[in-house]
């Protein structure tokens, strides 16, 4: 069993996998609140399965790729638009999917539909204390919003946006839809503390970085050709080898 072979490929699989998120931060690098994708390598030990004449397996370690999401905060960037709203925190907005779920967001860059209530840009309905944040579509007042989430339009208060913490966002999973979904059906969040404010017309960058991300993908690139050489080198060997044992 040639072990370089398998570590060489396993290798390569690890940096594809991280090309591909390196791919999907870039892609969302202008979406408000979006938390990047980060990537750690390890090594898993493993045992030939061959066992050839008794002899006892030979171990040996094979590098693997783990994903994870950074919820760093992004920086705040003023909009001066009264629906845009951007948290200073580890809060979430909740908000109610199609299906009647309930799913989490940072990005604050909110609208008003025809009938009045408070929705993401995919048309989720953004929820408060008490259900869908729900304003009046004849009264052309602005709407208000304090640092603790409290809503009014024109002196009438309109209930308080849905904060909730995680106390490890990591059980965070994200959808198509841009928000992120409990992993499992016990993760549940808590009204947001002390530390979570909201901020009226800003909106909170991503918390990636084009340069970097740009610097990442050249390394995993080069990590990648050197794996696919070594690969390469590895299966030449193996053609002289069986060669020279046919005689031919």
């Amino acid at each position: 069993m040639n072990v370089s072979l398998y570590q060489a490929a396993a290798a390569m699989n690890a940096q594809t996998r991280w090309q591909e998120l390196i791919t999907d931060n870039l892609s969302a690098g202008t979406v408000p609140g979006f938390r990047k994708q980060e990537i750690s390598f390890a090594d898993v030990a493993t045992v030939s399965p061959v066992d050839m004449n008794g002899v006892t397996p030979a171990s040996f370690l094979i590098p693997v790729a783990r994903t994870s999401t950074s919820f760093q905060q992004g920086e705040l960037r003023p909009t001066g638009d009264s629906t845009d709203f951007a948290i200073e925190g580890p809060a979430f907005f909740q908000v109610q999917l199609p299906n009647g779920d309930k799913a989490y967001t940072r990005d604050g860059e909110f609208q008003l539909n025809g009938r009045g209530q408070l929705t993401t840009k995919q048309g989720y309905l953004v929820l408060g204390n008490s259900g869908p944040v729900q304003f009046d579509p004849n009264n052309a007042s602005p709407l208000t919003v304090s640092s603790t989430g409290q809503i009014t339009q024109n002196g009438v208060s309109k209930g308080r946006l849905s904060l909730v913490e995680f106390q490890n966002p990591n059980q965070l999973v994200a959808t198509a839809g841009g928000c992120l979904l409990p992993s499992q059906p016990d993760v549940t969040g808590q009204p947001a503390g002390n530390t979570t404010t909201v901020r009226q017309g800003f909106l909170e960058a991503p918390n990636s970085s084009a340069t970097v991300e740009m610097g990442s993908l050249i390394n995993a690139m080069r990590i990648f050709e050197a794996n696919q050489k070594m690969l390469q080198t590895q299966d030449d060997r193996m053609g002289r080898a069986i060669t020279d044992l046919s005689g031919t």
